[in-house]
């Protein structure tokens, strides 16, 4: 989930949409999914649907 003040929220479906990293800003979110080899979902959520 990303905000308007550009920082960025990480959730995980697997676990109940629980938030799983926090960051300042979108390039800082996108490295810590690369490192942990997550792999990208079709689709997109909003705050709201979580």
């Amino acid at each position: 989930m990303g905000e308007p003040s550009g920082s960025c929220r990480i959730h995980d479906p697997a676990d109940g949409y629980k938030v799983v990293f926090s960051s300042a800003t979108y390039d800082e979110a996108q490295t810590w999914l690369l490192e942990d080899e997550y792999e990208p979902v079709e689709g997109r959520l909003t705050e709201s649907e979580i």
